[in-house]
C-alpha cells in the first residue's frame, strides 16, 4: 500500500511558476513509476506528465512541454512537478498518482489532489 500526499498548490498569475510536490510513504516508492494528472472543471482527468522509477525517462502531454518538468528524489520518497509560464488554462486540480509496473495503462495509487489557479 502507497499513500501520496500532495502540496504545493495555490493562486498564481499568468506567466508564474508553481512547484508541486508529491509525498509518498512505503519503502518500495524507489521502484514505483510516478505521474501527475489533472482535472478541470466540467472536464476528463489528463496526463500531465510521469517519470520512470530511476527519473531516467519522463513523458510528457504536448501542452506542457518545455514549461513543466518531473522530478523524483527516492532518497526523500517525493515527487516534483515543477510548473513555469502558468497559463489559465493550467488551472485544475492536480494528483499525483504511483504505480508499481514500469510502464502503467492506469495508475494503482492516488493523491487527494492540489488545487493550481492561474488568473489572467
Amino acid at each position: 500500500q502507497v499513500q501520496l500526499v500532495e502540496s504545493g498548490g495555490g493562486l498564481v498569475q499568468a506567466g508564474g511558476s508553481l512547484r508541486l510536490s508529491c509525498a509518498a510513504s512505503g519503502r518500495t516508492f524507489s521502484s514505483y513509476a510516478m505521474g501527475w494528472f489533472r482535472q478541470a472543471p466540467g472536464k476528463e482527468r489528463e496526463f500531465v506528465a510521469a517519470i520512470s522509477w530511476s527519473g531516467g525517462n519522463t513523458y510528457y502531454l504536448d501542452s506542457v512541454k518545455g514549461r513543466f518538468t518531473i522530478s523524483r528524489d527516492n532518497a526523500k520518497n517525493t515527487v516534483y512537478l515543477q510548473m513555469s509560464s502558468l497559463k489559465p488554462e493550467d488551472t485544475a486540480v492536480y494528483y499525483c498518482a504511483a504505480d508499481p509496473r514500469p510502464d502503467p495503462p492506469q495508475y494503482r495509487y492516488w493523491g487527494q489532489g492540489t488545487q493550481v489557479t492561474v488568473s489572467s
